[in-house]
């Protein structure tokens, strides 16, 4: 077990480095062009995949280093350079540790290189799981998975929402009810392969923020895949609704899918710090250089206090969001949902962050001219997604009182 530390070593250090440079040179000058856009920023996803930030080898070193730094550090530069551009590129991680998390060890060599692609023909993959019914209720997903014994073979049916490449994804994650009665543990995921009839792309938000990343609807209709397209597959999934049920019998109500979210969490709290320390660099920057009645703003307590507590907040969250990745990877116990508290603390101080970002730039924040108005739309989506900021609370109280708050 890594003792937990807030100092990079050098080897991150060169990781961070080099991030910060390809955020720097590639992502930030393409991030208005993009947001106006609003569509995948094929050629940046493509220099990703050139120089190796884009492929599953290096996230599994971020993912695999033992000191739990590893991500949350290369989320915040990724992130720091443009979220909607950031989010394209790392998107296709949310399935890949979908099929990391319960694949086997063939379904993970022979689907997660069809996720990236290559330099050449890089893709795309979606981790489909939200409905338009089941957002912070996942308990209440609706989609269906039928097997068809004497075809050996999974049918599909229902919609999916909020999926980040829904539909220009070659591969599809998707999770679906088995055993409705079981809530959320009656639940499996597939993998359907590229161009599986059935399966189409329905509506593609026009969003009010990460606009360079694509987000649409799935619509999933007889769509029919091969029984080893069931993540772990189907032994495992019988024993694994067998335990549930008899854990329904005598009345238990642990949901040991808590862990996974608690773990995946501070992942997004990095994203949220990222998008902060940005729109913080700018004010202050801007703070130092701009002039009135003769001084910089900076000289005046009303400018210079906000940019302290700015400042005083992204060091705060980044601390929660190290914490919580350092406790994932070693093992332990999420005892008061520190997972949680990263990801909302995070998330909140983004919000806050970037809107005092626009109020120190003044009528030059509000106009597209600035980033810190793109910065401020991109950041409302971290208190919704990945469990909303008032789901984050539930869980932490109830962590810490034991009682079922609702």
């Amino acid at each position: 077990m890594a003792e937990f530390t807030m100092e990079l070593n050098d080897e991150q250090k060169g990781v961070r480095d080099w991030l910060h440079g390809f955020a720097a040179d590639v992502i930030r000058p393409a991030a208005a062009e993009w947001d106006e856009r609003e569509e995948t920023p094929w050629p940046v996803i493509q220099e990703a995949a050139k120089v190796g930030i884009y492929s599953l080898d290096f996230y599994a070193q971020q993912y695999f280093d033992s000191t739990g730094l590893g991500i949350p550090m290369a989320m915040e530069e990724l992130f720091w350079g443009d979220a909607g551009i950031a989010l394209s590129i790392v998107g296709t991680g949310l399935a890949a540790v979908g099929v990391l998390a319960n694949g086997t060890e063939e379904q993970i060599g022979t689907w997660i290189p069809q996720m990236y692609g290559d330099v050449n023909d890089v893709k795309v993959a979606a981790f489909c799981s939200s409905e338009p019914d089941a957002g912070s209720d996942v308990a209440s997903i609706r989609t269906r998975a039928v097997y068809d014994e004497a075809k050996d073979e999974w049918v599909i049916n229902g919609t999916k929402t909020w999926a980040t490449n829904g539909g220009i994804a070659d591969v599809h994650v998707v999770v679906a009810s088995v055993d409705p009665e079981l809530g959320s543990k009656g639940h499996a995921s597939f993998i359907v392969p590229p161009a599986t009839p059935g399966l189409s792309q329905g509506q593609k938000f026009k969003k009010h923020g990460i606009r360079a990343s694509h987000t649409a609807e799935v619509v999933l209709d007889n769509v029919r895949v091969p029984g080893s397209c069931l993540l772990g597959g189907k032994e495992k999934l019988d024993e694994r609704l067998a335990r549930a049920r008899e854990r329904a019998r005598k009345g238990s109500v642990k949901n040991a899918a808590m862990a996974t979210f608690e773990a995946s969490r501070p992942a997004v709290g990095a994203m949220a710090v990222g998008t902060a320390r940005a729109a913080y660099e700018v004010a202050l920057d801007y703070a130092k250089t701009r002039e009135q009645f003769g001084r910089p703003i900076i000289d005046n307590q009303g400018v210079a206090f906000q940019l302290a507590d700015m400042r005083t907040r992204i060091d705060a969250a980044r601390l929660l969001v190290w914490r919580a990745s350092w406790m994932a990877v070693n093992g332990k116990p999420f005892t008061a949902a520190e997972g949680s508290m990263s990801k909302l603390f995070a998330s909140e101080t983004a919000k806050k962050v970037t809107a005092q970002a626009i109020q120190i730039l003044g009528g030059n924040g509000y106009t597209r001219e600035y980033p810190v108005e793109r910065m401020h739309r991109d950041a409302a989506i971290y208190t919704i997604f990945e469990g909303t900021s008032e789901i984050q609370r539930l869980v932490i109280s109830r962590t810490i009182s034991g009682m079922p708050i609702r």
